[in-house]
């Protein structure tokens, strides 16, 4: 669909068949993809275009001449590459998150957990997000400025917490508009403290304290 023009041999002639689609060559990025008519769609061209590795996909439909068809697809085009970027989601909600996550992971309580040998629960909790779906969307220039992280967390639990249980919600809006919602998980499973570990930390407690009073 992005060949202009192609020689193909049949019973031993040669002949060359030109692609119809009349912006193939003509302009900058046009690769493909179709046109097409019937008495009431009228002229119709589907055009891909791509730019500095920027896609988009026009579609001009009953167009009373090829002519029209081809310049209104040449300002859909031009306009879309001249009003439009492409906007990484997800590098803005990694670094938000990241950020937030220094402050307030530390906050997050788990009641009566029990010391994990990764991190200690009681003093914090391992936090991840779930897939963002929309990494990469296209905006409008000039509304990437009005791209807002939005983080809404619960701060205390009773243990025991499974691997992959929700402690929140990252919101991502462009003005009043959500474009990401997605959730913040609790990344290791949090066992419930047992009588078996309360009296370890108690015998580790005795022993710091002895040592103090050894030393004074």
């Amino acid at each position: 669909m992005n060949t202009k023009n192609i020689n193909i041999s049949v019973n031993g002639i040669t002949r060359n068949i030109s692609n119809t689609n009349e912006l193939l060559g003509e302009l900058n990025g046009v690769n493909g993809v179709k046109t097409g008519f019937t008495g009431e769609a009228g002229r119709c061209l589907v055009t891909s275009c791509t730019r500095n590795g920027n896609q988009i996909i026009t579609v001009v439909l009953g167009a009373d001449t090829k002519k029209q068809r081809t310049s209104d697809s040449v300002k859909l085009i031009e306009y879309a590459f001249k009003n439009y970027e492409r906007v990484n989601i997800e590098e803005i909600v990694k670094k938000e998150f990241e950020s937030w996550k220094q402050i307030n992971s530390k906050r997050i309580y788990i009641n009566k957990a029990k010391i994990n040998e990764n991190y200690n629960c009681n003093n914090g909790i391992e936090l991840e997000l779930t897939e963002i779906q929309n990494k990469i969307i296209p905006l409008k220039l000039g509304e990437k400025e009005k791209i807002r992280v939005q983080i809404n967390a619960i701060y205390e639990y009773e243990a025991p917490v499974q691997k992959n249980a929700r402690i929140g919600t990252l919101i991502v809006k462009c003005g009043e508009e959500i474009i990401e919602n997605i959730e913040i998980v609790n990344k290791y499973d949090i066992k419930k403290n047992d009588i078996i570990s309360y009296m370890l930390e108690f015998i580790k407690l005795l022993g710091t304290g002895l040592n103090s009073l050894a030393q004074i």
